[in-house]
């Protein structure tokens, strides 16, 4: 209707004051229960050394059995939408980004609508592995932009546990739970400035869940083969997730018309320590700007950006009017990074 009212407007020749999505609240759930890597010696052939120089990663938090990704997406939301003083039922649109849904259908977004009680929502799901928070970033705005919506819920949530091989020495170190949430709003002032994504399917076998979906169903072979765990070879994506974040992030902050000093924070998807100093010293942005806390959680795929944006606010890293700069890279492969003025 807004669309409507705007185009009509234009046609009478009625000035319209432009309106930009700003995020108003954020929230965050993670599981209580911690997973430490002097557990992890316990398990696999490793060692607090060799996880902590190698990744950054000390601890990473575990949902028990009776948790799943909607749980903690609703937890989430409920943080969110408080801190942004927002009922469910001002709510228009639910995205939730996630690789580890509670189902394949139902989404896990109309399950957090219903616990909601979101009643005039709408709701689906995002797969854009550990770049999927900036892809319902950009949908989310999107349809605010339109006039289709002027409050969207954007979550990003995983129980990567489930899918991790804790077996494998080098995949059962990098992955933990939890969830993140952003409330998007209207605003009159700028709030998200510029969102850049991008995707290259060319290497999918690099990062990959084999078996679960058409291609190989589940069956007890593919049970006994542990085809329903994270494939990936660690050193090839590092190499292209370093280039693409930092290509990314580059596009996002010629599109923000802003350059690289303006960023006062920088938050990436918390995957790797050396990922993330590699792309902030190629983006020229000093160590006191990043904001890091892969040592706590390990990588939250879809959950890492929103989970690290929650505490940043908590921590009092962030002013009105400070620029943040968001950058994600994840199976597919898919990558994004955003401008944000706060």
């Amino acid at each position: 209707m807004l669309s409507l009212i705007i185009s009509l407007q234009k046609l009478k020749g009625v000035s319209v004051a432009l309106s930009y999505v700003k995020i108003a609240g954020t929230g965050l759930s993670t599981p209580p229960r911690i997973l430490s890597n002097a557990d992890l010696e316990k398990m696999v052939d490793t060692s607090d050394e060799w996880i902590r120089t190698r990744t950054g990663i000390v601890e990473r938090r575990i949902a028990d059995p009776e948790i799943s990704t909607s749980d903690m997406a609703y937890e989430a939301s409920l943080k969110a939408l408080e801190a942004a003083s927002v009922e469910p039922k001002d709510i228009d649109v639910i995205i939730v980004a996630t690789v580890t849904p509670d189902h394949l259908f139902p989404s896990t977004g109309c399950l957090v609508q219903s616990r909601l009680g979101a009643k005039k929502a709408f709701a689906f799901d995002i797969l854009a592995g550990c770049a999927g928070f900036l892809y319902a970033l950009k949908t989310g705005k999107a349809f605010i932009d339109s006039g289709d919506a002027e409050t969207v819920l954007i979550v990003g949530a995983e129980t990567l546990s489930r899918i991790t091989d804790f077996q494998d020495r080098t995949t059962c170190i990098l992955f933990g739970d939890g969830a993140g949430a952003v409330v998007l709003r209207r605003s009159e002032t700028p709030g998200i400035l510029s969102i850049c994504l991008g995707a290259n399917g060319d290497n999918w076998e690099l990062l990959y869940l084999p078996a679960g979906g058409s291609r190989i169903p589940a069956s007890e072979e593919s049970v006994k083969k542990r085809l329903h765990f994270i494939r990936m070879k660690g050193s090839e994506v590092f190499r292209e997730a370093v280039k693409a974040m930092e290509a990314s992030s580059i596009e996002a902050i010629k599109k923000a018309n802003i350059t690289p000093d303006k960023i006062d924070l920088f938050i990436s998807h918390q995957a790797n320590y050396r990922i993330m100093e590699a792309v902030r010293k190629r983006l020229n942005i000093p160590p006191e700007k990043v904001f890091m806390n892969v040592d706590r959680y390990g990588n939250t795929s879809s959950a890492s950006v929103p989970i690290a944006l929650d505490e940043a606010v908590k921590e009092g890293k962030l002013r009105q009017g400070n620029i943040i700069l968001f950058a994600a890279f994840g199976a597919g492969f898919t990558w994004g990074s955003a401008v944000v003025r706060w």
